[in-house]
C-alpha cells in the first residue's frame, strides 16, 4: 500500500493544473499563490506586484483565486476520503491510485461511492445472507439456470427462504455494483447530459395561479442547450408548485419497449450479452433494474445540481458583469445636483447637494395626481436651483418617473438662464441604502423619504463612490437572483466592487467608510479608525501619516497605500497611484531629466523620450517602470469614461410620438441574455432583440453594449396596446412587414442550425426562426423584438403564448430589471412575468419552421 501524497506535492499539482488551465507558466502562478496566502489581494499583486507574477493581470487572478479554492477544497475532500477508505481496511494501491487521479469533485464522490458508509441496504442484507458468490457466479456464468444455482442458497436462518428470495439478493448485489462503478457512472453522466432534454409540465389546477410560467406549461430542451435564465425560471416553477420537471435521458424509442441506449452500456460493461444461454434473460432484467432504480435516480440527482450549478454561474458572471458597468459608469463629478425621487401621492423627495455631496437643502413637492400642484412644484425647483447654483437633476427612475422627469423638463424651459441639465438614473436599492444604519450614521436628520433623493444625486455625481454603501445584491443588476447561491453571489459581487474601487483610486479625505473599506488591504474596522482620526487630526497631509492610523500596521499600508490618494498633499506623488514604495524610482527619474519630481508630472514630451529600461533595478522591473511613467503622464487619472447625457428629441415624450423608422438617441438602461433595454425619452424603454444588435452573430449582448452606453437606434414597431417598443442597433434596417421574420426571436442565436433562407407567408425572412424544442407550446415568438405572426416568429423565451397572450416567462427577480421590463411592456402576466414578451402574436409566436 502506497502512501498519500505530501502537502507540497499536492500544492505542485494545483499550481501546475491552474498554470496548464490559465495557459501561464506554473513560477507564475506559484508567486501568485504566495502572495495571496501572504494576505495580499488581488488588486495589489495585479498592479505592483507584476515582476513577482510575470504580468498576470486582474481577470487571470480572480480565475487562479477561484481555481485555487475549489482545487483545495478538492484536496481536503480528497484526504478525508483516504482517511476514510482506509480506516476501514480497504485502500488498496488501485484504489488509492484512483482516488489520486480523481480531478473534480464528481469524479472524487464516483469513486468514494462504493465506500461511503451508508445505511443498510438491500445489497448488505443479500451479503450478510451469503449471496454473493451467487452474484458473482451468474455474472460470470450465464450457462447455468438461474433458479437451479439459486437453490443452493436457500436457508430460512440466513433470511433466504426460497430460491427467488436468492435471486432477488442476487440481484439487488449487482445493481449496487453496476451503479458503483466510477467509469461507468462517467461515461453515462456525460452520455445523459449530451443526449438528454429537461421536459416540465403545469400541474393540474395550477394554470391559472402559474400563468406566469405558461411558456414552461408543456416544454422540452435538450440539457446542453438550456440557457441559465431558462433553468432558473424551470427550476423557480418547480418550487413554486406550479411545474413537474423531468429529466429524459434520451428521446423516447420508436418502438415502446426498446430497451433504453443505457441499459446498452451497462450490459456491454459487464460482459452482458443475450446468447440464448439460460442467465442472459436474467441478467439482461437485472440491467435494467439497475438502470430504473439507481443508475437512472443517480444520475437525475449529479445532472439537476450540474444544471444548476451551470445556470448560476451564468448567472453571476451576467450580475457581475453588469454591477462592474454600474459602478464604473462615468461620474459627473463635482457638480451641484438637484435629486429627485419620484412619487405620487406621498410626492416628489428633493435634495440638493453641493459640489462635495454635502446636503444643502431638502423638501418635498406635489406636482402629480392626486394633489396636482404642477406650477407651486415649479416655483419651488426653480427657487432651490438658484440659489444653490445647480447644474444637474438627476431624476429617479421608479414610479412616476416619467411625470417628474416631464416636471423638469419643464422647468429647464421655462429657466434656460439656470442652464440646467436632467438625467434619468436607476435608483435601484436607494431605498435598501435609505434604512441602513450607516444612512442613520450619515443623514441623522433626514427622514428615511429623503435620503433617497440624497443617494440619487449623489449617484449621478460619483456612482461607484455611492454605491459601494448599498449591499451589492440589492443594487438589482442580475438574473434570478434571490435562487442563487449566497455565498457563491457574495464572493463574486464583493470581487467586483473591489476591482472597481481600486481601479478608480479613493481620496482618503472625502471617502465614506463604505468606500474605504473596499481598499485593498482595508478592513471594515480600519476603515472606520481611518474617518475617525480624519474627524479627530483633520485631513491627511501625506500618505505616510495613514501609519499614524490605530491599527494600521506595515502589511495593511502597503496593500492599500496605493490606491488612496491625498491631493493637494505635502508630496505630489501622493495624488497618483504610484506606490510609495516606488518614489526612490520617480525621484531618480525627475534627477536624470534634471528637474523637480512636481515639474515632471504631466510633462509628455520628457517622460516619452526616456527609455523604462534605463531605471529598472533589481527591485523594480519594467512592468512597473512602465507603469510609473505612464501614470506620472496623467497623475491621478480617472479609468471611467467622460460624463454623456443623452440628447432626447424634442416633440418625442410619450409612447404615441413615436413612428417606424425614427432615429433617435438613448441609454442603455440594462442588457439581459435576450437583448437591450434602451431609454429613449417615453414612458417605456424599448427593447433592442440580439437578433437587432449587430449584423453579425453576437452571443453575448454585453459585447455589443453596457448600462449605460448611449446609442442611436431606430423605432422598427410600436405596439401601442401593449405599449411595447422594438428597436433596432442596425440603423440600415428596412421597416416594413420582413421584420417579423428577421426579428422573430432568438433562435438563431441560441437554438442551434438556423433555419433555411427564404420567404414566409407573411412576407419575412426565416432568418429568425430557429428550431423549436420539443413539445414546447406558446411562448415561441422571441424573446422581445415584436416576433411577428406565428408563421414568422422564432424560437423565443418567452414570447407570447395562447394561454398568456404575451405574460411570456418569468423575469429577473430584481428591481433594477424589474423596472426595466415594466417599462418596457413586458412584465404581463403576473409580478415576474414576461422576461422576452414582444415576441409573437396571440396565436403563440411559435418558432419558424
Amino acid at each position: 500500500m502506497t502512501t498519500a501524497r505530501t502537502g507540497s506535492t499536492e500544492s505542485a499539482s494545483i499550481e501546475g493544473r491552474i498554470a496548464e488551465e490559465l495557459g501561464v507558466q506554473e513560477r507564475q502562478v506559484r508567486s501568485a499563490v504566495e502572495l495571496l496566502d501572504g494576505g495580499s489581494t488581488v488588486p495589489f499583486i495585479a498592479r505592483y506586484r507584476k515582476e513577482v507574477t510575470g504580468t498576470l493581470d486582474d481577470a487571470q487572478l480572480r480565475t487562479l483565486e477561484e481555481r485555487l479554492r475549489y482545487l483545495r477544497e478538492l484536496e481536503e475532500r480528497r484526504a478525508a476520503v483516504l482517511d476514510s477508505v482506509r480506516e476501514q481496511g480497504r485502500l488498496t494501491e488501485e484504489v488509492e491510485a484512483r482516488i489520486l487521479g480523481a480531478d473534480t469533485k464528481a469524479r472524487l464522490e464516483d469513486v468514494y461511492l462504493p465506500f461511503k458508509p451508508k445505511r443498510r441496504t438491500k445489497a448488505q442484507i443479500a451479503r450478510e445472507a451469503g449471496l454473493e458468490p451467487l452474484a458473482e457466479g451468474l455474472l460470470a456464468d450465464p450457462s447455468r439456470a438461474p433458479a437451479e444455482v439459486a437453490a443452493a442458497y436457500v436457508d430460512a436462518d440466513k433470511g433466504v427462504a426460497d430460491a427467488q428470495a436468492a435471486l432477488d439478493g442476487a440481484r439487488a448485489i449487482l445493481s449496487e455494483r453496476f451503479a458503483e462503478d466510477a467509469d461507468l457512472i462517467g461515461e453515462l453522466r456525460e452520455r445523459m447530459w449530451t443526449r438528454g432534454s429537461l421536459s416540465s409540465k403545469v400541474r393540474e389546477g395550477k394554470e391559472e395561479a402559474g400563468a406566469k410560467f405558461s411558456d414552461y406549461f408543456d416544454f422540452a430542451e435538450p440539457f446542453a442547450k438550456l440557457p441559465s435564465h431558462r433553468v432558473l425560471a424551470l427550476l423557480r416553477g418547480e418550487k413554486e408548485e406550479v411545474l413537474d420537471l423531468t429529466l429524459e435521458p434520451e428521446e423516447p424509442p420508436a418502438e415502446p419497449g426498446t430497451p433504453s441506449s443505457y441499459e446498452g452500456v451497462i450490459a456491454h460493461r459487464f460482459g452482458i450479452a443475450d446468447r440464448g444461454r439460460p442467465g442472459d434473460a436474467w441478467l439482461r432484467e437485472t440491467v435494467r433494474w439497475a438502470w430504473r432504480t439507481r443508475v437512472l435516480v443517480h444520475l437525475g440527482i449529479d445532472l439537476r445540481l450540474r444544471l444548476r450549478t451551470t445556470a448560476e454561474d451564468e448567472a453571476v458572471t451576467v450580475f457581475a458583469a453588469n454591477l462592474r458597468d454600474l459602478l464604473l459608469a462615468a461620474p459627473a463629478g463635482t457638480r451641484a445636483t438637484l435629486g429627485l425621487d419620484p412619487g405620487l401621492r406621498t410626492g416628489v423627495k428633493v435634495a440638493v447637494v453641493d459640489a462635495t455631496g454635502k446636503v444643502v437643502a431638502t423638501d418635498t413637492i406635489y406636482p402629480h395626481a392626486p394633489r396636482n400642484r404642477w406650477d407651486e412644484s415649479l416655483a419651488t425647483l426653480a427657487r432651490l436651483a438658484e440659489r444653490h447654483h445647480v447644474d444637474l437633476i438627476a431624476i429617479g427612475n421608479g414610479t412616476a418617473s416619467r411625470e417628474t422627469d416631464k416636471l423638469a423638463g419643464e422647468l429647464i424651459a421655462a429657466h434656460p438662464e439656470l442652464k440646467l441639465t436632467k438625467v434619468v438614473v436607476s435608483e435601484a436599492g436607494a431605498s435598501v441604502y435609505s434604512a441602513s444604519a450607516f444612512a442613520s450614521q450619515e443623514l441623522p436628520e433626514l427622514d428615511v423619504s429623503l435620503r433617497g433623493a440624497v443617494s440619487i444625486a449623489r449617484r449621478l455625481q460619483d456612482p461607484l463612490a455611492e454605491l459601494v454603501k448599498i449591499d451589492p445584491k440589492s443594487i438589482g443588476v442580475g438574473q434570478y437572483q434571490h435562487d442563487l447561491s449566497e455565498v457563491k453571489l457574495s464572493r463574486s459581487l464583493d470581487a467586483v466592487v473591489e476591482d472597481c474601487v481600486n481601479g478608480v483610486g479613493v481620496d482618503v479625505n472625502t471617502a465614506s467608510t463604505p468606500l474605504l473599506s473596499r481598499v485593498s488591504g482595508v478592513s471594515a474596522t480600519l476603515a472606520e479608525n481611518i474617518v475617525r482620526h480624519r474627524d479627530e487630526n483633520g485631513p491627511f497631509g501625506s500618505r505616510a501619516e495613514l501609519k499614524k492610523v490605530a491599527r494600521l500596521g506595515p502589511k495593511a499600508y502597503e496593500q492599500c497605500a496605493g490606491f488612496l490618494r491625498i491631493r493637494g498633499g505635502s508630496d505630489p506623488l501622493d495624488a497618483s497611484s504610484v506606490h510609495p514604495e516606488a518614489y526612490p524610482v520617480v525621484r531618480r527619474i525627475a534627477k536624470a531629466t534634471g528637474g523637480e519630481v512636481a515639474a515632471l508630472l504631466g510633462d509628455t514630451g520628457t517622460l516619452r523620450s526616456l527609455r523604462p529600461d534605463e531605471f529598472v533595478d533589481e527591485t523594480f522591473g519594467l512592468p512597473t517602470v512602465t507603469d510609473i511613467l505612464r501614470e506620472l503622464e496623467k497623475p491621478g487619472r480617472d479609468p471611467r469614461p467622460a460624463f454623456r447625457t443623452a440628447t432626447f428629441k424634442e416633440g418625442v415624450e410619450k409612447l404615441s410620438d413615436l413612428e417606424p423608422g425614427m432615429v433617435l438617441e438613448g441609454v442603455v438602461t440594462n442588457v439581459a441574455a435576450f437583448g437591450a433595454f434602451v431609454d429613449i425619452g417615453v414612458h417605456q424603454d424599448g427593447l433592442v432583440h440580439v437578433s437587432a444588435l449587430s449584423r453579425e452573430f453576437v452571443k453575448d449582448p454585453r459585447e455589443v453594449v453596457k448600462p449605460g452606453d448611449i446609442v442611436k437606434v431606430k423605432v422598427l414597431d410600436v405596439d401601442l396596446p401593449r405599449k411595447r417598443i422594438s428597436l433596432t442597433l442596425r440603423l440600415d434596417d428596412e421597416i416594413g412587414a420582413e421584420r417579423g421574420g428577421r426579428r422573430g426571436g432568438a433562435g438563431r442565436q441560441e437554438r442551434g442550425p438556423r433555419a433555411p433562407q427564404g420567404q414566409d407567408a407573411n412576407g419575412g425572412e426565416r432568418r429568425g426562426g430557429g428550431q423549436r424544442p420539443p413539445r414546447q407550446r406558446g411562448g415561441g415568438g422571441g424573446t422581445g423584438a415584436a416576433g411577428g405572426s406565428a408563421r414568422a416568429g422564432g424560437a423565443g423565451r418567452s414570447g407570447g403564448s395562447t394561454r398568456s397572450g404575451g405574460a411570456g416567462g418569468p423575469a429577473p427577480v430584481n428591481s433594477a430589471m424589474a423596472d426595466a421590463l415594466r417599462r418596457a411592456g413586458l412584465t404581463g402576466g403576473g409580478q415576474n412575468g414576461g422576461q422576452g414578451g414582444q415576441g409573437g402574436q396571440r396565436r403563440g409566436g411559435r418558432s419558424g419552421r
